[in-house]
This record gives C-alpha cells, sequence and structure tokens, in this order.
C-alpha cells in the first residue's frame, strides 16, 4: 500500500492513564489507510533539533500498549520558543498531521506551532488530545480531560484506604493532591471518600491563600468531630493552593526548603502533605489538643495506573475522533467528544488568553453540587461555639465560612 503521508503523535507534560490508548487509537484510525505513523519520544525535546528521537509506530506496537498505563512514547515537559520552530521534520517525513497529547502547557505550545506552520505555508495540520489527570483544560458542558476519572479511581482506592487506617487507629491524615492549579482531583477524591473536609485553591475566591487559614480549617474540623464524638479523619488538600500563595507566604512557613537560581522556593522538592502536617501539628500542640495527624501523598502514584473502562472508550473514541476531525480539514483545535455522541473540534484560538496561553478550568464553586458537598463538610459553626470553647478559645475564627468570607 503507498503511503499517503505521515501522522507524527508526541505526548507531553505528565503521565496519565489513557496514553497509549490515544496513541493507539490514533495510529490504528491512519494505518488501516495506508497512512505512516511516527511516535515522538520527548515530546517537543527533540522534535526541532534536527535529530528527532522517534519510533515507528506499526498495528502489533499500537495493539500491544493500547489498554495499559504508562506511555510507550517517552514523555518532556521541554517548552520549546517560538525561535526554536524548524520545518524540517515535517518536511522530511511529508507529515500531513501534528497530534500532541497533553494540558494546558502542550496545548499553548501547539497553538504557537500551528500558528507557526501557517506561516510556512506548509499543509501540515495539527489536533491536540487533552490530557491531564488535574482535569483543568475548558473542555465544554464540563466534560473531562482523559486521565482523570482513572486517577481519581486509583486516588479514591489510596484514600479510601487512609480512611479506614485513620477510623482503625483513631488517628488524622493530611492528604495532599496533586492538581497544579485547580483541585477538581482533590475535591472529586474527597468527596468520593466522604473527608469531613477539603480544601482546594477554587475556595479562596474572596480571601488570600494563606497557611494560616487552611490550618484553621483543618483544627476547625478536628474540634468539630470531637464535638461529634469522632476521634478520627482525614483532610484533603490539593496542592494547587501553591500557586496562589506568595513567595514569602511559603518561606515564612517555618519549612526549609531548596531554592531556585530566581530565588523561588523548590517546592517538587518537598512533600506538600509534609509540610501541611508540620504546620497542623505546631497549631494543634499550641492549642493543647491531644491529636495525632500524618501525611500521606497522592500523586505519582495516580499517573500511570491502568485506565478504567471510562478511559478506555474515551480515549478510543478521541483518538478515533482525530481521524474524523482530519477528514474533515479540521486543524489547531482540541477534538471534543460531546454528550451527544457528536465529535467535535474546539478551537485553540477560542480559549487562549492575550498570552496565547490556554487558561486552565477551576472548579466552579458557584454550582448546586459543590454546595451541596460544601455544606455537608464538618466544619464549626454558630451553634457550636459555645461547646468548642473546651478545644478553642476563640471558636469563631475557625468557622469555615467566616475563614473564607462567604
Amino acid at each position: 500500500m503507498t503511503s499517503k503521508g505521515a501522522i507524527a503523535i508526541l505526548c507531553a507534560g505528565g503521565p496519565a492513564p489513557g496514553i497509549n490508548t490515544v496513541v493507539a487509537s490514533v495510529a490504528k484510525a491512519f494505518l488501516i489507510d495506508g497512512y505512516r505513523v511516527i511516535g515522538l519520544n520527548y515530546g517537543y525535546k527533540t522534535l526541532f533539533t534536527g535529530k528527532p528521537d522517534t519510533v515507528e509506530i506499526d498495528f502489533e506496537f499500537a495493539d500491544r500498549f493500547f489498554n495499559i498505563g504508562g506511555s510507550a512514547l517517552k514523555m518532556s515537559r521541554h517548552k520549546p520558543k517560538d525561535a526554536e520552530f524548524t520545518a524540517d521534520f515535517f518536511v522530511k517525513n511529508d507529515v500531513k498531521l501534528l497530534v500532541t497529547i497533553g494540558g494546558d502547557d502542550t496545548a499553548s505550545t501547539a497553538n504557537r506551532l500551528a500558528k507557526w506552520l501557517a506561516t510556512q505555508k506548509l499543509d501540515v495540520r495539527n489536533i491536540h488530545v487533552p490530557k491531564t489527570i488535574d482535569n483543568d483544560l475548558p473542555l465544554p458542558d464540563r466534560l473531562p480531560t482523559f486521565g482523570y476519572h482513572s486517577a481519581k479511581n486509583e486516588g479514591t482506592r489510596i484514600g479510601t484506604t487512609v480512611y479506614e487506617d485513620a477510623r482503625t487507629s483513631g488517628n488524622w491524615f493530611v492528604v495532599s493532591m496533586m492538581g497544579r492549579e485547580a483541585g477538581h482531583l482533590a475535591w472529586g477524591v474527597g468527596t468520593a471518600c466522604h473527608y469531613p473536609m477539603i480544601i482546594i485553591p477554587e475556595m479562596f475566591n474572596k480571601v488570600e491563600v494563606t497557611f494560616d487559614r487552611m490550618i484553621r480549617m483543618m483544627v476547625g474540623t478536628i474540634v468539630k468531630r470531637k464535638l461529634m464524638g469522632i476521634d478520627y479523619g482525614c483532610i484533603a488538600v490539593s496542592e494547587g493552593v501553591f500557586h496562589f500563595m506568595s513567595d514569602d507566604e511559603i518561606k515564612n512557613s517555618g519549612i526549609q526548603f531548596t531554592y531556585d537560581d530566581h530565588g523561588h522556593p523548590e517546592l517538587g522538592n518537598v512533600s506538600k502533605a509534609h509540610i501541611f502536617n508540620m504546620l497542623l501539628s505546631r497549631k494543634l500542640k499550641e492549642l493543647k489538643i491531644n491529636i495525632k495527624s500524618r501525611p500521606v501523598e497522592i500523586g505519582y502514584e495516580v499517573r500511570c495506573g491502568t485506565p478504567v473502562a471510562f478511559d478506555l472508550k474515551y480515549c478510543t473514541i478521541l483518538g478515533e475522533g482525530v481521524r474524523e476531525l482530519f477528514d474533515h480539514g479540521k486543524s489547531g483545535c482540541i477534538v471534543v467528544a460531546k454528550n451527544d455522541g457528536t465529535i467535535a473540534p474546539l478551537y485553540l484560538k477560542d480559549v487562549e488568553g492575550p498570552d496565547g496561553k490556554i487558561k486552565p478550568r477551576l472548579v466552579e464553586t458557584d454550582t448546586e453540587d459543590f454546595r451541596i458537598v460544601f455544606k455537608n463538610l464538618h466544619f464549626i459553626k454558630p451553634h457550636n461555639y459555645e461547646a468548642a470553647k473546651k478545644y478553642l478559645p476563640d471558636p469563631e475564627n475557625y468557622d469555615l465560612v467566616k475563614i473564607l468570607g462567604w
């Protein structure tokens, strides 16, 4: 069969369950009609070097990996500058379509690259597949990014075990969860596990994100549970809160950090759960509340797991949807599998900000489902103030609604 040209596929950012399903589904959809399919290792890192790290994807390759976790194509967070762009790879391999698989950074780079390729008068289209366990790409109708449900499923498995440990041992656990800027994963897992307190950055829409506010939220839920006769529990905290904190707030926490060349704390070198737990333990000692708390980090454990059935089907449809959009001449877009059963393009130019980057989708706090979960969290309310004075000199300062200014 004579080749109709090549389809190139790259994965960038962090892993998410379902990557292999997308890659395999895209490959199979094009291989069957005589296209060559090239996989690029390390995302954008080697694409413009003159020596791209590639792998030939045939049916056997695709069929071997489509239903397992991780990524058969190596990944990288490298973000090339516009000045690095070259057309060599695309011309040499007669590339008709570049399929990018990633989150907001990958999509933003794909957006810039699509615009640049258009200036070169090359017939190379670009279609992006929305991947991230953070669920923070601005898809319509609250559609999830692929990998989110599988990560939430694994996070819930771990989180439920931790909650049972808390109940069994009469302890508290501070559970930090991934979410670079948005709190979807922490909110989803915390809700599924019936955690009495969930802290996400979106809650702080009226006040500044500070350690003091978060620790008072934690202490408040511990005291509330004591008043209920419950001596255990778990608190979910999204690491996304750090995105909205000032460097001074982080530096003044009393936690020892290493710093990068620009003087910013290197948060990646420290367990977020450890930070929260240390600060909570100090506050509990200060208040003479005899509670043991332990840190648990849920992050890397959920990124390369086997995709659940939802993502296996979803990723298959997204991958085959890439072919559908390509056949209809679409480019510079995200493939969207709508709830009504249709495949549609979401054009990157329609969701980019003034800086050309894709604005992340945050948890909506003005929806009924959010309010239902929020009001059923365990926190001190005005009618608890008198009883809470047994543990707190100023219970009103530990009232979640007052802390958040709601």
